[in-house]
């Protein structure tokens, strides 16, 4: 006798758009587990995953939504908090069809890396206006002016190992990002280019692997330097919880990718289906993992990320008003 499990999904509409409601809700959806193969299970199990990452990511949007209150600092959060279901839904996407194209393949990764490249300019944006600099209108408070920056190796090969901060060295900060926002896609284009084409070897895809990693690094590393100079006055917004979740997706994801592609070459990833390359098997393995990993992103983005600061004033009138009443 099989046992039949209510599964399914509706999406529904709260009426509030505050800390109650996300506007999704699991429902149900009738089907026997007993009866599906190991992909269908792995293509429901990341099905799930994806929802659960829109679920935080949409409840955690809705909030700031309702409390708008600074548009130019919710906005960059608002791209940021996206990258999680982002992420998870384009892994899913390359998953369902996981026999797919190489071509198809990376272009679903360069999807989710410009969009990272976009993330990335968009954190350093608001920490500038969390201080209130502005690099374009030549702002910079006079009491973060003359602060030591240190830098560390590889950095000292190319820059004095102490540097004084000024209107300079925060565009050189900017511009270490913003390279990355231009490579990324720039690469990617290239990548897919010359895969359409028959063009790409093994050697091209190290290079290009090589490339990114460095571009990344450099972005990374500035936005690390940017926290440990400024951590004091960042402190409220808790910039670290910002910066992990930021590099946490980042970062892990592609070292993520690079281990597999390592594994893959040392063989310790094998493909036992005649209908199945190692190459798909690798990128089913990354999709995965990363549909399972950004329900944990998203969750630690309603602690990074929280509406509080943006809902003072509506706080305080329903306090108000408690008291006369």
């Amino acid at each position: 006798m099989q046992f039949d499990f209510l599964t399914c999904v509706r999406v529904v509409s709260g009426p509030e758009l505050g800390f109650y409601t996300s506007g999704l809700f699991i429902q149900c959806l009738i089907m026997d587990f007993s009866s599906m193969d190991r992909v269908q299970l792995t293509l429901l199990g990341s099905a799930f995953s994806v929802m659960l990452s829109a679920h935080f990511t949409v409840q955690l949007l809705s909030q700031h939504m309702y409390y708008w209150k600074n548009p130019k600092e919710q906005r960059a959060i608002i791209i940021i908090i996206l990258m999680a279901p982002l992420y998870a839904t384009v892994s899913f996407v390359g998953l369902s069809d996981f026999a797919g194209s190489k071509a198809f393949f990376m272009f679903l990764e360069s999807v989710k890396e410009c969009y990272e490249a976009l993330v990335i300019a968009k954190f350093l944006a608001l920490m500038y206006s969390y201080l209130n600099i502005s690099i374009s209108q030549n702002i910079v408070p006079d009491e973060i002016k003359g602060r030591e920056i240190h830098h560390t190796f590889p950095m000292t090969l190319f820059q004095p190992r102490t540097v004084r901060l000024d209107h300079r060295t925060l565009k050189q900060l900017k511009y270490w990002t913003w390279q990355f926002v231009v490579i990324r896609p720039v690469c990617s284009v290239l990548m897919v280019s010359l895969q359409l084409l028959g063009l790409y070897p093994s050697w091209v895809s190290w290079i290009f692997t090589i490339i990114l990693n460095i571009s990344v690094t450099l972005a990374l590393y500035s936005l690390m330097v940017f926290y440990h100079v400024f951590a004091k006055e960042l402190e409220p917004h808790k910039p670290l919880a910002k910066f992990l979740c930021v590099k946490g997706i980042v970062f892990f994801c592609f070292w993520q990718g690079i281990m597999l592609k390592i594994l893959v070459s040392l063989g310790v990833i094998k493909s036992n289906h005649f209908w199945l390359d190692v190459e798909h098997l690798e990128e089913a393995y990354q999709n995965i993992l990363i549909c399972l990993e950004m329900i944990i992103f998203s969750v630690l983005q309603q602690y990074a990320f929280h509406v509080a600061p943006y809902m003072g004033d509506v706080v305080t009138k329903m306090r108000l008003g408690q008291k006369r009443e």
